[in-house]
């Protein structure tokens, strides 16, 4: 068996999904997650040989923690040589508890030998693709949605799944989901 592509990470309510549709999914340029695929990514992992599925499994599902809330605000863009390539809404400002699930999640990673991004994480949830939109279009757009604020939800599960890849796009298997203490 081939490796897995793999990743850990929090959904997005739908309400609050299908609630972006507001910002107008429309728009020239920007190609809009279905609300199903909206996440926060807290690990991703290109290639998971077979025999560290479980291990890993074993190492996330020990992972305790308790449900807090989180904002859905605040958005930015990601560019690659000064083009935009990704539009997310963040979690307004640093959240210790969101901050301190992540560093598990890292840990239980690195007990399974897989290797965690070295970059500072950016907490965020990718809500549309750039498609041949200038920098102007982006930043007129983050303009008029300045004041965006998608309300807050209350994280009690975080999971894991499994990305395939097609030509319609990623496809995403729920393997494992860790729930909150009560």
């Amino acid at each position: 068996m081939s490796s897995q592509r793999l990743f850990i990470a929090i959904d997005l309510p739908d309400a609050i999904a299908e609630g972006l549709i507001t910002l107008d999914p429309h728009y020239r340029g920007l190609i809009f997650a279905a609300p199903e695929q909206v996440h926060l990514t807290l690990a991703f992992f290109a290639k998971v040989e077979p025999a560290l599925v479980d291990l890993l499994k074993e190492k996330l599902a020990v992972i305790s923690f308790r449900a807090f809330f989180l904002p859905v605000t605040g958005l930015g863009v990601f560019s690659r040589n000064g083009v935009p390539q990704i539009l997310w809404i963040g979690v307004g400002q640093a959240h210790p508890h969101l901050f301190q699930l992540h560093k598990r999640v890292n840990e239980a990673a690195l007990a399974c030998n897989l290797p965690i991004e070295e970059r500072a994480w950016t907490p965020h949830f990718t809500i549309a693709r750039a498609r041949g939109l200038s920098k102007e279009l982006m930043r007129s757009f983050l303009k008029k949605h300045r004041e965006f604020d998608a309300g807050m939800f209350r994280i009690d599960a975080f999971h894991l799944y499994q990305s395939q890849l097609s030509t319609a796009g990623a496809i995403h298997h729920r393997l494992l989901t860790i729930k909150a203490l009560s």
